[in-house]
């Protein structure tokens, strides 16, 4: 849920020498500022603004093409991307979009179709946003999850998104007193257990208590996309402890 620090090397290594401020000003302050500010604006909102001014200008060198590779790892969709082209078409110019298309191609070539379809319908499904892929989190997941976070006022909260199949380790919240966690169904289908318990199907608004000190996973029935709001409960001397995965054996009876 921590703001993602931008990393940056571009400048430097290509105009260090030459262009040291310059150099300074690209991936200190552009990136590791600007770039960085993602409790502003989400990644995903600052690719599709970048890549839009970018065309709008008729850039459709190696920097077009970095912003595009950016863009897609921050969750931009091959059916997003062909229609924030074609929107931007009409006010920045036909030849730039044509231009633009040719670069987007080769960069989405390897998107299956079909998952960016279902991952937009699905984001249409809810009132929250999908969010950036959790790459932060990654390892703690079997399958590709996205996270989006909604509040770190009063108490956390965030729209975690699982695609069909996807699922947590084990873990555990733990703290000495107060603590836990709470879940809310957003859209879709999915599951949630507790060590030694019988597995809970969670649906669009069941509400999930996670007590502290509770080895647990949840995650998306095999079948469908999933996501919840995650409510961290306040507590004190409060960690979140990641174990094991959880097995296809232990998953695949679920469904």
């Amino acid at each position: 849920m921590a703001q993602q620090k931008i990393i940056q090397t571009a400048g430097r290594d290509a105009l260090g020498e030459f262009a040291p401020e310059f150099a300074r000003l690209n991936d200190d302050v552009l990136f590791g500022e600007e770039w960085s500010r993602n409790d502003l604006l989400s990644l995903r909102d600052r690719s599709v603004v970048t890549v839009t001014a970018l065309i709008s200008q008729g850039i459709t060198d190696s920097s077009l093409l970095h912003h595009l590779q950016n863009a897609k790892q921050n969750g931009i969709t091959r059916t997003e991307i062909a229609e924030i082209i074609t929107h931007a078409a009409f006010y920045a110019g036909w030849p730039k979009a044509w231009a633009a298309f040719r670069l987007a191609k080769d960069v989405w070539n390897e998107e299956p179709t079909d998952s960016d379809d279902a991952k937009a319908e699905f984001e249409r499904e809810m009132i929250f946003p999908i969010g950036e892929p959790n790459t932060a989190y990654a390892q703690y997941f079997t399958g590709k999850s996205y996270l989006a976070p909604i509040s770190s006022e009063q108490v956390t909260v965030a729209n975690v998104t699982f695609e069909p199949g996807c699922r947590n380790n084990w873990h555990i919240h733990k703290a000495s007193s107060g603590g836990g966690q709470m879940l809310i169904g957003v859209a879709g289908r999915g599951w949630y257990q507790q060590e030694g318990q019988e597995a809970v199907e969670i649906l669009p608004g069941t509400v999930i208590h996670i007590p502290a000190n509770v080895k647990h996973w949840h995650g998306a029935a095999s079948d469908s996309w999933f996501a919840h709001l995650a409510f961290s409960v306040p507590g004190e001397e409060t960690q979140n402890v990641w174990l094991e995965p959880v097995t296809d054996e232990v998953y695949g009876k679920l469904d």
